[in-house]
């Protein structure tokens, strides 16, 4: 077996699980190299609590969780939730550069405007964060994927990333999913729209307690 047959992720008998009460059981899920798993399922199911429990927020009571066939998910996968962790009284580059600074990246000022470029948010470096509306401040924490790469943060755990998004910045960010699983990444994420380059997805309906 080659390496690029052992997924990346994988998880066995999971039981998603919100304080005491068990949402779901028997999760089941491998995540090569180059997938984007769609993680669908009705309202109460538990798809942002399974994004907790993969990002580490959250412990995995009952079942197994592989990385590279190993037991546990050593690396820190980058988590991008409902709460977005954007200090208000911080500039947008500075919220942009802290976020990086979790990762290790140390970005230089050109890094912070193309990214901030190409989330529409070019000339808002200096801005406060207060001042930006809910779309705004979500794309700063978006802006962080144009320069994670698969070398940093091999995996990628997204709750709804394209909330208060216009279609544009949405094709925009499936771009870059696709472009991230190209270079070797994997993702798993939550939508309640379609995710055209999605290449799997996980119904947690289909696993309800």
């Amino acid at each position: 077996m080659t390496n690029l047959q052992v997924p990346l992720l994988a998880f066995d008998e999971l039981t998603v699980q919100r304080g005491e009460t068990s949402l779901c059981e028997g999760v089941m899920l491998d995540l090569t190299e180059g997938s984007i798993c769609h993680l669908i399922g009705a309202n109460g199911t538990g798809k942002t609590t399974l994004l907790m429990q993969l990002a580490g927020l959250i412990p995995v009571l009952t079942g197994d969780v592989y990385y590279k066939g190993s037991a546990g998910v050593p690396l820190q996968p980058l988590y991008v939730s409902h709460q977005l962790g954007i200090n208000s009284s911080l500039t947008v580059a500075q919220n942009l550069t802290f976020l990086l600074n979790l990762y290790g990246i140390k970005p230089t000022s050109a890094d912070i405007d193309e990214a901030l470029a190409w989330v529409g948010l070019q000339g808002f470096e200096t801005i406060s964060s207060s001042h930006l509306s809910a779309g705004q401040t979500r794309r700063i924490t978006l802006a962080r994927l144009y320069l994670l790469t698969p070398q940093v943060t091999p995996l990628w755990l997204l709750d709804e990333p394209f909330t208060a998004l216009d279609v544009d910045m949405v094709a925009r960010i499936q771009a870059r999913l696709r472009e991230f699983a190209d270079m070797g990444g994997a993702i798993v994420m939550t939508s309640h729209q379609p995710v055209v380059v999605a290449n799997q997805v996980l119904d947690l309906s289909d696993y309800m307690v």
